[in-house]
């Protein structure tokens, strides 16, 4: 109904100001702006609805403030241009609407325009929804959060077994219902029948997408994050105070490896891992120089029957080794929309309702490669000593097959295979994926809770305790949240420049940061492959906010202290835009600072300085130096452009012809008659030892480099008085080596440290 209610008061809004406002640039950018939000609000609501099939929750928000590096977005390219399309067409044709009378201004009209458009965005239910999440991370929580949050033991007395865990991803046990799905899993089936099955697995919020799944079954809680630190880009740390599966495991002796076709970046699933004990990552960048085909991959990496393979042959390599294991897996092909069918799989296709449903056909060929797996575990000498687990992360999202299974009694796949002691049986104990990490545990020697799981072989889930699980859940969000220990103050800190993190109130993130300081709040800003940079982010903030910017000297030297102006050590600036600003020079491997943040008179004239110096971009910056230095941003003052070369790293910069098919170095006088160019610089791959052209006017001398980093010097004769320095590199690359992730490859020829025109007499 509030849909309705909410469109109408749209409509009523647009027409009034349309028909009865007239023309005032003012009201007309308010109404705009009010009614563009509504626009905005409920596409956001039917693009998270695409996914989720509940709106806008904390999936939603979660993945959106995380890493989307390695996300599959081949499948939801043309959906999203159809919603950017939809966005330009709407609100181009609300401006065209409200300016297309010409009468004079009337405040009344205008105002009651106004006010209906405010009341549309009140009204909707994408405005409701968000205004929920956001209260739900403000409440108090439930005071018997504690009573019921229970920690294990950090170790298993005397373990025995190695443990195989597979997420199936999206794989829920309702595809497993041969009654709806006739002989759509009949291999994986076999294999349930012969394990112990748990058929009333819910799901609840906080576990329902797959980094949440994963959360949920090893460390007994639901994932909710505060907005503002779950950034996997910034926190170095994923829920610092519990105790999750991974760290009993490794603090009794297991070697803990996770595996998967996707990159481990995306939503924060390498900093999850790396924090709870596993040492021993591969996703799609790791798994690339191994694989037999590079080359064979879906949207979002490589195939389930590429990964599973690579796992059973780590299963053989460390179950010889004879040292204590486990090794999880994450499948990739049934993700969402409607999944990936790979070549080896023997049913290509299933139909349903007479068509061929591409969701029901990745179901049914990746649960061929799992089962596979299974059995080949099952053949080896080794199983006696094995436990396998396979489970769904989540329930499928809107897929395909959504309306489907939507008709089925839904649950989650939980199932185990035991090596040491075979047997067979349907446990129907009403349960959740909290309890996975638990009964796991529980078989491997340990405590039979983790959190708010219990063990479903031991214990009572809590799903049978609350008659209303879900409720009790979001009850306890807000208890959830603190456990990440996320800062509230900052007073000493430390810098690890070996790690290049920053640790403080029992936090941990990673460098460079930009953090906002006020009294009762720290926000942590971080650098990351889709935000903008640290400056720039720093050229937003108001002239007295707090900011603390920890980043590489020469980023700050160039504003606030120039004899750091070309260090590439760690920084520390602090104060406030409009005020004073002080740069800390980070000359410590373990350095400790205090911040401290002093009441000071602001100055418009000099935060506008700021303010217009920080959003100078790269290749603008200028410096005072005798030769052109590679590892900073921008270039010496005597040059005037250059073009053709790739971002500062901490050692120099690569040529790029993806940014031009030559480095070209504008300089704002002429060259000097006679001159030494002395270059240092180094070849990428195949440009070694050729010879590389370098020109100044009609002069034109050739340089030869290796892999290795050399100083050469050229002799020019420069007559003409040519400002240009042009040079060509034989054969550009194009690879992602070094490349920041998520980007598209850099095309490499020479890497340049430091290139220094000197002057020749005579």
């Amino acid at each position: 109904m509030s849909e309705l209610v909410s469109i109408a008061l749209f409509l009523a809004s647009v027409t009034l100001y349309s028909w009865k406002a007239g023309r005032n640039a003012w009201w007309f950018s308010a109404t705009l702006a009010v009614l563009g939000l509504f626009v905005v609000l409920n596409l956001t609501l039917y693009a998270s609805n695409y996914f989720t099939g509940d709106g806008i929750n904390d999936a939603v928000l979660y993945t959106l403030t995380n890493s989307l590096t390695g996300a599959g977005f081949g499948k939801y390219l043309l959906p999203g241009a159809g919603l950017i399309l939809t966005l330009v067409l709407v609100f181009g044709g609300l401006g065209w609407l409200l300016r297309r009378r010409r009468r004079p201004h009337h405040f009344g009209y205008s105002l009651l325009a106004l006010c209906l458009a405010l009341a549309s965005v009140d009204a909707s239910p994408a405005f409701r929804q968000l205004t929920e999440l956001v209260k739900s991370q403000a409440r108090d929580g439930d005071p018997d959060f504690a009573a019921w949050y229970k920690e294990p033991s950090k170790t298993i007395p005397h373990p025995q077994l190695n443990l195989v865990y597979i997420y199936g991803e999206s794989l829920e046990r309702t595809y497993f219902n041969n009654d709806a799905f006739p002989d759509l899993a009949p291999e994986m089936n076999k294999l349930r029948s012969e394990s112990v099955d748990f058929s009333h697995t819910m799901q609840l919020p906080g576990t329902d997408y797959t980094i949440a799944g994963m959360v949920a079954s090893q460390c007994g809680i639901p994932l909710f994050a505060p907005f503002e630190g779950n950034a996997s880009a910034s926190v170095s740390s994923f829920f610092p105070q519990n105790v999750c599966l991974g760290d009993i495991l490794k603090n009794s002796g297991y070697q803990n490896y996770f595996m998967q076709g996707a990159n481990l970046r995306f939503a924060g699933k390498d900093v999850f891992l790396r924090s709870h004990g596993f040492d021993h990552l591969y996703g799609s960048e790791e798994l690339k120089s191994v694989v037999a085909d590079p080359t064979y991959r879906n949207d979002w990496g490589f195939y389930d029957d590429t990964v599973l393979d690579e796992v059973w042959q780590k299963y053989e390599e460390l179950s010889k080794s004879g040292q204590r294991f486990s090794l999880f897996t994450l499948t990739v092909d049934t993700h969402h929309p409607d999944g990936f069918v790979s070549r080896t799989c023997q049913r290509k296709k299933y139909e349903i309702g007479g068509k061929v449903n591409q969701s029901f056909s990745a179901v049914s060929c990746s649960q061929e490669h799992i089962a596979a797996l299974i059995e080949k575990i099952k053949a080896s000498p080794y199983f006696k000593n094995t436990v396998i687990v396979v489970s769904s992360d989540h329930l499928a999202m809107k897929n395909t097959a959504w309306d489907y299974l939507n008709k089925q009694d839904r649950n989650n796949l939980f199932m185990i295979i035991r090596g040491d002691k075979p047997q067979q049986e349907v446990v129907g104990v009403k349960r959740s994926s909290l309890d996975n990490g638990a009964t796991v545990l529980d078989i491997l020697g340990g405590d039979n809770y983790l959190g708010l799981g219990r063990s479903s072989l031991s214990g009572q889930s809590l799903a049978e305790v609350f008659l209303n699980m879900k409720e009790k859940v979001l009850a306890w969000k807000p208890d959830i949240i603190r456990l990440w220990n996320f800062p509230k103050s900052i007073k000493d800190y430390t810098i690890d420049s070996q790690k290049n993190m920053i640790a403080f109130s029992g936090s941990h993130f990673r460098l460079p940061l930009l953090l906002r300081v006020s009294d009762k709040r720290v926000e942590p800003l971080p650098e990351s492959e889709y935000s903008a940079p640290l400056r720039f982010q720093l050229a937003g903030f108001a002239p007295r906010d707090n900011f603390m910017w920890i980043d590489r000297c020469y980023k700050m030297g160039q504003l606030w202290s120039p004899a750091l102006a070309l260090s590439t050590d760690w920084c520390v600036s602090s104060g406030q835009l409009g005020g004073e600003q002080k740069v800390e020079h980070v000359n410590q491997p373990q350095w400790k600072g205090k911040a401290a943040f002093k009441e000071t008179v602001i100055d418009v004239a000099r935060y506008q300085h700021n303010v217009d110096t920080l959003k100078i971009v790269d290749n603008d910056i200028r410096y005072k130096a005798d030769s052109f230095i590679f590892n900073v941003a921008g270039a010496p003052e005597e040059v005037k452009q250059f073009s053709g070369i790739s971002r500062p790293e901490l050692w120099g910069r690569w040529s790029n012809a993806q940014l031009g098919d030559a480095v070209k170095i504008e300089y704002k006088d002429p060259l000097p008659a006679r001159f030494d160019l002395i270059i240092t610089a180094r070849a990428f791959g195949q440009n070694a030892d050729k010879p590389v052209p370098v020109r100044v006017g009609d002069s034109e001398q050739t340089l030869t480099l290796s892999h290795e980093i050399t100083t050469t010097t050229l002799h020019f004769d420069n007559p003409t008085g040519s400002r240009l320095l042009t040079i060509v590199p034989p054969a550009p690359q194009a690879t992602n080596e070094g490349n920041i992730l998520g980007h598209a490859p850099r095309r490499l020829g020479i890497g340049m440290v430091e290139i220094k025109i000197v002057k020749s007499e005579g």
